[in-house]
């Protein structure tokens, strides 16, 4: 494996072992479970970004594709890259804050940080430190927030634009409650996002968020101004946070005590669709999470985030017997760590204090094809399949000596499949991962590959 980062190979084989969904698994017990693919030793073909076919790598090579560069990884693991459905850019610089539940800890750390992105060249730099980071993790797609400034924004697609990456972001609107050099206008900030629209939606692989910080910081006016840039600008998405810990939501019914519930600030104004993203949505009603299902919104899932803040235990299987989308997300800073690994572990502690199991096949299905369907973007991302991106991370089954004899247990005791998922899953995080591809373009290696 010669091949240099960022390669420019038209075309690409990538040989491993796949495994990628398609059907959603459910609750459902590990040896039941529908929709797990499971491919050992086959070969992607890439060519322009694509995945054009997918064999057995006892097939014959198809025509014209004898003498293309192979990455040989059989082996390990190779899955589609991670979907991360919430997260902050600037927020790295105060990840691992110590002591504070939300409200404080906005205040006290992230603010701070933010204001310092009104520098084009802290956006620039912080944006390329950022998505570097998510490849880092074996994440290839993200919906992010990065601040109040438009230069925040256009620095996020920019970079990711250059490395031809699915990303959804957009400036952060934010007018009251919040320190100056963080305060927008109704007016400046609709002209913001309707010149970022004009310039980034649609183009390649970026696509724009009206992002609503959450409703607190927004006055009403400004609220509806979001709802008609949602309604007037065909395919933006919408992401913001809900409910997330108790003195929030008390704070949003002081500030809008006409509305239902801290969700209806939303609805009301036409801010919930088909492609909302809400952050946590843990401290819901039944008829908000009805709201949801009816209008096809989804519920980011914070997990390390909920339990390093305090927040609370999102009832996960609740929401799948309502028929909530809810999708998997690092919410950093919030968040502990941009590792997906990290965070389904934490997801899986959290359902199991609530009486629940999730399994391995769950996890990874929400933060691969199930966080690509609620976005839309299923014929993209999410899977290893002729016609999408390609897209996807190639791992160690197992690394560090404790890791490694759990994985030779599971082999060698001919236990499930999901036994070594889910022990892989459990056990491992960024040091397992060997190479990151955004379509077709190596963008992480370990340095342990030669």
């Amino acid at each position: 494996m010669t091949d240099s980062l960022a390669s420019p190979a038209v075309r690409l084989i990538v040989r491993g072992d796949l495994l990628d969904f398609t059907d959603d698994p459910g609750f459902a017990a590990p040896d039941e479970a529908p929709g797990v693919r499971w491919r050992e030793d086959h070969r992607v073909f890439v060519e322009g970004g694509r995945i054009v076919a997918v064999l057995p790598s006892d097939a014959p090579l198809p025509a014209g594709w004898h003498g293309v560069l192979e990455q040989d990884h059989r082996g390990h693991l190779v899955l589609p890259g991670f979907i991360d459905t919430h997260v902050h850019c600037p927020q790295l610089d105060v990840i691992a804050s110590y002591g504070t539940e939300l409200l404080d800890w906005l205040n006290t750390y992230t603010f701070p940080a933010e204001r310092r992105y009104a520098d084009p060249e802290v956006s620039r730099v912080g944006a390329e430190r950022f998505l570097h980071a998510l490849w880092a993790h074996g994440t290839t797609s993200a919906v992010v927030f990065p601040t109040v400034h438009k230069v925040s924004a256009e620095a996020l697609f920019e970079r990711a634009h250059a490395h031809d990456m699915r990303l959804i972001t957009g400036k952060v609107l934010m007018n009251r409650f919040a320190p100056d050099g963080l305060l927008d206008d109704v007016e400046q900030a609709e002209q913001d996002c309707l010149d970022l629209i004009a310039r980034w939606h649609g183009q390649g692989r970026q696509a724009f968020a009206v992002t609503v910080r959450f409703a607190p910081t927004s006055t009403p006016e400004q609220l509806v101004m979001a709802g008609e840039l949602c309604r007037s600008q065909p395919g933006v998405y919408m992401q913001t946070h809900v409910a997330e810990n108790r003195s929030e939501v008390k704070w949003v019914s002081e500030l809008f005590p006409d509305a239902r519930s801290y969700l209806d600030v939303y609805d009301r104004d036409g801010l919930i669709g088909p492609r909302a993203v809400l952050a946590h949505g843990i401290w819901l009603d039944e008829r908000d999470r009805a709201v949801l299902r009816e209008r096809g919104a989804q519920i980011a899932h914070c997990p390390s985030s909920n339990l390093f803040l305090g927040s609370g235990l999102f009832d996960w299987a609740q929401a799948q017997r309502e028929g909530l989308n809810v999708s998997l997300a690092s919410d950093v800073g919030g968040g502990t760590s941009l590792s997906m690994h990290r965070n389904m572990a934490d997801a899986y502690k959290i359902q199991a204090m609530q009486g629940t199991r999730l399994s391995a096949w769950k996890a990874l299905h929400t933060a691969t094809l199930g966080a690509a369907q609620a976005l839309g973007l299923a014929h993209e991302v999410g899977r290893i399949e002729p016609g999408c991106m390609a897209d996807f991370a190639v791992w160690k089954w197992a690394q560090g000596d404790v890791a490694v004899h759990r994985d030779k247990l599971a082999r060698d005791s001919h236990g499930s499949l999901h036994e070594r998922v889910f022990a892989w899953m459990t056990l491992g995080d960024e040091r397992n991962l060997v190479r990151t591809l955004v379509a077709g373009q190596t963008v992480f290696q370990s340095p342990s590959v030669v």
